[in-house]
């Protein structure tokens, strides 16, 4: 018998006098540090679903550099946000996907054996809990682990693609980084908005970029788009390894840009995702004000 009792981060500690069926297989993390030294397995209490909640079995989670940002608690400011001795989640993780095992009072988008994929706090464990409109039902022809994989990286092309750079049909867009997470779904989004890609990778990603839908591949290894006559409606830059100067150097008159890069690092702590960030260079009027999205109702309208 394990007992469990409340602490500060609102996560249960196992006691002697708990049921088991009351707990479940978690990663979890007491401090700040490199993976492999601050990460493992423990048996903690199950989350207990609250009123408009839903409690999903976790049949994947996937990885992405904000979950690294927060393992590490780097750069130090973050903690502000994180905790500043410790994490306040103990198990990291917000991409899953997975099978709806309880819903709370008032949820009636959802029911029990529904499969689906979306975003919470503690998504390393066999069990995760989070609001009812932060899942969104699977598609029938994705599996979990490819449905997990979408997510933060998914939602943020979406937004950044959609709302931010107001995407045209017919429009000229570049994607600095688009081997990485965010890169590949935005190739992708953008392809799908109708505009015509031009993708910047290194020289071992170009296959894998073309094939999933770039009209043009750049390598970095051996071409600078910032020196290039070619002129873009809108860049996304996952990269920020240009100058802002020269970045605008490479946009038409009324183009746009929204530096991702940035924007990651410095939001990455915040748990749910929340805070926004603008450019504060006061020659750069073309800087989009680029924001995680508040909740995964984003990635409901994409996929619907």
């Amino acid at each position: 018998m394990i007992d469990s009792k409340p602490t500060t981060d609102g996560q249960a500690r196992p006691t002697a006098q708990t049921p088991a069926a009351t707990q479940m297989r978690a990663i979890v993390q007491d401090i700040y540090g490199e993976p492999d030294a601050v990460l493992r397995p423990q048996d903690i209490a199950k989350p207990v679903v609250k009123d408009g909640e839903v409690l999903v079995r976790v049949h994947a989670a996937s990885v992405h550099v904000g979950d690294v940002i927060l393992l590490r608690g780097l750069p130090y400011f973050l903690r502000m946000a994180t905790g500043l001795r410790k994490p306040k989640h103990r198990v990291p993780g917000t991409d899953v996907a997975g099978t709806v095992e309880a819903v709370g009072k008032d949820v009636t988008q959802l029911r029990l054996g529904d499969e689906v994929f979306g975003w919470c706090v503690g998504a390393f464990a066999e069990y995760a809990c989070a609001g009812a409109d932060h899942f969104v039902p699977k598609p029938a022809n994705l599996t979990f682990e490819q449905a997990a994989a979408v997510g933060v990286s998914a939602s943020t092309a979406l937004q950044l693609l959609r709302d931010q750079g107001k995407v045209q049909p017919g429009q000229k867009v570049l994607i600095n980084g688009a081997s990485g997470g965010v890169g590949t779904f935005a190739v992708q989004i953008a392809k799908a908005f109708g505009a015509e890609v031009t993708a910047v990778c290194s020289t071992r990603n170009v296959d894998m970029i073309r094939s999933i839908g770039a009209d043009h591949v750049i390598d970095y290894t051996k071409e600078d788009f910032t020196q290039s006559k070619e002129r873009y409606d809108f860049i996304l830059d996952n990269v920020g390894n240009h100058s802002l100067s020269a970045t605008r150097h490479a946009l038409t008159p009324p183009g746009s840009c929204s530096p991702t890069a940035v924007v990651m690092r410095t939001v990455a702590g915040s748990a749910p995702w929340g805070a926004s960030s603008r450019c504060s260079c006061p020659r750069c009027s073309r800087v989009s004000n680029c924001a995680r999205p508040s909740s995964f109702r984003t990635e409901r309208t994409w996929s619907s």
